[in-house]
């Protein structure tokens, strides 16, 4: 038990530095085993194949990050109306502290991740996290518009939830331009 979790992790350790050197298309599941110093057989005694390799390389990653910004995006909109009471930036500001953090504790899958895992069913996370923002953001500021017209009809002042969340689509579309031109997507 204790010798096939290590065999285990000594061939996640391999592939990691493999997917690091080559990404996942040009990657070698026999460089893989050379280099952990087992055989193709012991591979696929604890993965199916190397998609399901890297998926047990990034899941847990991967999983931490979506909760952060989960977490984060619901906070935005479950503070509605009074999200303009409060300090948004700063908010966004921690959150992205946060999650840059996060991301550089696991630095080299999320390198894998965004630019090295073409041909996987991860190639497309960049523009995964891009579009979840910015639908995010529009529904925000739907939201806005639709709390402005409400409080324009009733004769209430508008505070609604400010309009510099449009800024965070113009980021959102920005963010996956810039990394499309240097992924050279």
């Amino acid at each position: 038990m204790e010798k096939d979790k290590a065999t285990k992790e000594r061939i996640l350790e391999s592939a990691r530095r493999e997917f690091l050197e080559k990404g996942y298309m040009k990657a070698s599941l026999r460089t893989i085993c050379k280099n952990a110093g087992v055989t193709t057989g012991a591979l696929y005694f604890f993965f199916q194949d190397k998609e399901d390799l890297l998926r047990e390389l990034v899941e847990e990653p991967l999983r931490g990050l979506t909760v952060r910004i989960r977490r984060h995006l619901l906070e935005e909109m479950e503070a509605g109306a009074n999200f303009a009471s409060t300090d948004p930036d700063s908010n966004d500001i921690q959150a992205a502290k946060e999650i840059v953090r996060f991301m550089y504790r696991y630095y080299d899958i999320f390198l894998i991740l965004l630019s090295k895992s073409q041909g996987s069913r991860y190639e497309n996370m960049v523009n995964y996290f891009a579009d979840w923002g910015e639908a995010h953001y529009k529904e925000m500021q739907r939201r806005w518009r639709q709390d402005t017209a409400v409080r324009n009809r009733t004769g209430i002042l508008s505070t609604g939830w400010r309009t510099c969340r449009s800024v965070h689509l113009h980021i959102c579309l920005r963010t996956r331009r810039m990394w499309k031109k240097r992924l050279r997507i």
